[in-house]
């Protein structure tokens, strides 16, 4: 696989570092990958309003006038696929990276095998969001990313996937699941739901991240818990 990858920090022992030792992650998995580095977050964020096609951000937290959160919430205004590893020599920042979505949290000094490790799961993840659906809704086809379902509900013959738009297709929800992967999670008879858009599971309810409100059948609590806490 092809990847470009982008280092970012102002120190620059470390950003040389861990360029290194991605450069060496490809090499040793057989991956190309583009690595460039940068000094700065506005540094960074400067390229990228040119270059938009980064698939990893290794990213430190403490820099100068723009710190790494705040760089990446801007990010995520407009990237949802990005993977963000944060790297850090604090342990107080952990808590913001959920604002972001972020892979991961590397404590410095990085070590190789936590670092490649990271980088497995970065990779794995692209993979995913890679996969697309083709479906054919309102008389054409139409290709849905598989990351972008926050859920899908089963009317009558008829299913509504909820997308970045909504698309009502002639399928059953069995055949619906069967297209799609871990990350779903079947709800009763009646919906799916991509286990990493929950935001708060209640005996109820579940919240979705984007504020969407599915109901939960009785006595489906555990499941949906124990699914999440698997998915990991």
């Amino acid at each position: 696989m092809d990847y470009k990858i982008a280092v970012c920090d102002d120190s620059e022992a470390d950003r040389k570092y861990v360029a290194a030792l991605a450069s060496q992650w490809a090499a040793d998995k057989g991956h190309r990958a583009k690595i460039d580095v940068f000094v700065s977050a506005e540094n960074f964020l400067f390229r990228y309003a040119e270059e938009k096609d980064y698939d990893i951000l290794l990213l430190d937290i403490e820099m100068g006038r723009m710190d790494g959160v705040s760089m990446a919430k801007k990010l995520r205004q407009e990237n949802d696929t990005v993977q963000i590893v944060f790297i850090t020599g604090y342990s107080d920042y952990i808590s913001e990276g959920y604002e972001v979505a972020a892979l991961h949290y590397l404590m410095k000094p990085v070590s190789e095998e936590k670092l490649y490790s990271v980088l497995d799961r970065a990779a794995e993840k692209l993979a995913k969001n890679g996969k697309v659906l083709n479906l054919e809704a309102g008389g054409e086809m139409v290709r849905v990313p598989v990351y972008q379902i926050r859920y899908a509900e089963v009317s009558g013959n008829y299913v509504t996937i909820h997308a970045s738009s909504g698309y009502t297709v002639k399928m059953t929800l069995g055949k619906l699941e069967a297209l799609l992967d871990e990350r779903f999670y079947r709800v009763g008879r009646s919906a799916l739901v991509n286990l990493t858009q929950v935001s708060r599971v209640t005996r109820t309810e579940i919240i979705l991240s984007t504020g969407d409100v599915l109901p939960l059948p009785r006595g489906a609590y555990e499941g949906i818990n124990r699914a999440i806490i698997n998915m990991g």
